[in-house]
């Protein structure tokens, strides 16, 4: 690589072409908010906060959204709050200021720092009390894509999330020539307290998508009445509810894309045939997104900051606290729509690639939602792949089209994707495992009676898909792990919740009924191997510490610090202990974490 290219490269980082107009100016009503021009990427104004010495601020600002007006948490008053831009190898200081009438915090998600540093009250330190000032000090150690949040109540849900990027020592084996943060998050006008209270009082409060009467009818027509009848009854045994794919729903919620809303219409400039960085960051509270950009492949080349194996895909989903950065190639003179439509269907966060301003592109026809199966509740015929037969007796999935029986064992792919070579047989948890008798307790409302790994499927709702959708067995490290180690013990982690009282726990038991902390000695290498009784996804973050996800990958297992573990799969993880104190691990579904998904690592010395 020459010079000349090096220097371009790093000049157009320098630049700041990311895209967010929020980032150091008075929040405005997201409606009035419009891209920067390329005169305005050179303004000192509005760059990225960087250098050894930054200074935030935390504060009430009021948010529009939809004509509508609310209070929000804003850091630097914007939403996003401002990017930060450091370089692998510094050193940082960052002082946070709170002007609010409660305690703050801010947490660095995935950065790895000492565990004082970490931000999470009550864990690694009091929290920033009203009125005071807290300094961050801390050493960059890495490089990637990443981001920062409050780690208080409700407030990541008001607006409290920005982006950060830190740049490695060595040039990057991927080039690019501009670059954008594509931070997607959902607001809404009621308080996480809020909805806490109404997912308590009903779990489906929010779930306006619900099989109804003439769905039964359709089921009737294409099943027969008496095996639709008992599909139904089947579920409303169990108490549950097969379009259960989000707590929180567009019923409340505005999807955010670098804090406008799909009317906004944000949009990042490119000129034909350029190469373009997207750096997909998920700051939602409860949201998962799928993401595709119609007419453009997607080359993923770096997972949770972390670079991989390029892997050219159509579309991917991910989780809140997640981040995948792709590059694509726009070679015609049109505006692309980048579309983030939620993992439930009830609504979509979008904006738009484009050569000039004031272009759109169109909306993607919207996809049907999608319903559970007995597969998802961990009911599978011993891995057989003939779950479905208890959810559509005809042999079919929820549209009529035919199922993949072979996907759930190895015996293929799921739709239609290449064999990729690898041998499954070095993933844990490949084949069904029968659970034993412990049902975990009051806190868990079913028990998976099968488990298996599941990283080979995308997931529900993309059974109608024709394009390539990543998956967790595609993503490999670019580099061998400088601890190939085996584990020296193991340990099983239950996911655990009761729908119908909005509980969610740790082997059956919430934060403030957990026993001693989960400890770790310090230096030991640890599997952890997490087991999901319920019917939802989890985002499952461990801080302070890497988690190597065992794909199969061998010496080149992914790192990662947020793994997404599917309804009624075993998935498993290595630790390597190489961070003293105190670390928070819980789910990244801020309702679920605050309902009890809580738990705290302790690394012993």
């Amino acid at each position: 690589m020459n010079d000349e290219v090096i220097s371009r490269r790093l000049l157009l980082k320098r630049v700041g072409a990311l895209g967010l107009l929020a980032a150091l100016q008075p929040l405005l009503p997201s409606c009035a908010s419009h891209p920067l021009s390329p005169a305005a990427r050179l303004d000192p104004a509005i760059s990225p906060l960087s250098g050894e010495s930054i200074d935030l601020v935390i504060r009430e600002q009021s948010f529009t959204v939809g004509g509508k007006t609310g209070i929000a948490t804003t850091i630097n008053g914007a939403i996003p709050g401002p990017l930060i831009r450091l370089k692998e190898g510094q050193e940082v200081t960052l002082r946070v200021t709170n002007q609010l009438m409660e305690t703050t915090s801010i947490h660095w998600h995935g950065l790895l720092l000492p565990s004082q540093m970490d931000g999470v009250p009550g864990v690694s330190f009091s929290g920033i009390h009203p009125g005071t000032t807290f300094t961050y000090h801390f050493p960059v150690k890495q490089s990637g894509t990443y981001w920062y949040h409050s780690h208080s109540g409700g407030q990541e849900l008001q607006g409290m999330y920005a982006p950060i990027i830190l740049d490695p020592i060595e040039p990057e084996d991927f080039l690019y020539d501009r670059e954008y943060v594509v931070m997607l998050a959902e607001w809404s006008f009621e308080s996480a307290d809020r909805m806490l209270d109404k997912l308590k009082k009903s779990s489906g409060y929010y779930n306006f998508q619900k099989r109804d009467g003439r769905e039964f009818i359709s089921d009737a027509a294409r099943w027969g009445f008496w095996p639709a009848l008992q599909n139904y009854m089947v579920w409303d045994a169990m108490r549950m509810d097969p379009t259960d794919f989000a707590d929180v729903t567009a019923s409340t919620f505005t999807y955010l894309m670098n804090g406008v809303p799909p009317s906004g219409n944000w949009t990042g400039l490119f000129r034909p045939g350029e190469r373009v960085r997207l750096r997909f960051i998920n700051a939602a509270a409860m949201t998962f997104y799928d993401v595709r950009i119609p007419g453009l492949t997607m080359t993923v080349v770096q997972a949770d900051g972390q670079n991989v194996l390029p892997v050219a895909v159509d579309e991917f989903r991910f989780g809140p606290a997640e981040t995948y950065d792709v590059i694509v190639q726009p070679i015609e003179d049109r505006a692309y729509t980048i579309f983030a439509e939620t993992m439930d269907r009830s609504g979509y966060a979008r904006g738009t690639l484009a050569p000039r301003h004031g272009m759109e592109g169109d909306i993607p026809e919207r996809r049907i939602r999608p319903l559970r199966t007995m597969e998802d509740m961990g009911m599978a015929d011993h891995g057989n792949g003939h779950a479905g037969h208890t959810m559509t007796p005809s042999g079919s999935n929820l549209h009529g089209a035919p199922m993949n029986h072979g996907m759930t064992h190895g015996e293929g792919l799921p739709y239609g994707r290449e064999e990729d070579g690898r041998d499954r047989s070095l993933v844990p948890g490949a084949m069904p495992v029968k659970h034993g008798p412990d049902d975990h307790g009051t806190g868990n409302q079913t028990v998976a009676e099968y488990s298996q790994n599941r990283m080979h499927e995308p997931g529900r709702g993309f059974e109608q898909s024709s394009g390539r959708v990543l998956v967790y067995t595609d993503l490999k490290s670019l580099v061998p792990s400088h601890d190939q180690r085996a584990p020296e013990r193991e340990m099983e982690l239950h996911l655990t919740g009761h729908m119908q009282r909005y509980m969610w726990s740790f082997d059956g038991k919430t934060y403030s009924d957990a026993p001693e902390p989960i400890r770790f000695r310090y230096g030991e290498r640890v599997r952890l191997t997490f087991v999901n009784d319920t019917m939802m996804e989890h985002p499952l973050h461990l801080h302070g510490m890497w988690m190597y996800l065992e794909n199969g990958s061998g010496a080149y297992l992914p790192r990662k610090h947020t793994v997404v573990v599917k309804p009624a799969e075993r998935l498993s993880v290595i630790v390597s202990a190489d961070a003293p104190g105190a670390w928070a691990f819980h789910c990244h579904l801020l309702l679920h974490m605050e309902a009890g998904m809580f738990r705290i690592v302790q690394v012993d010395p």
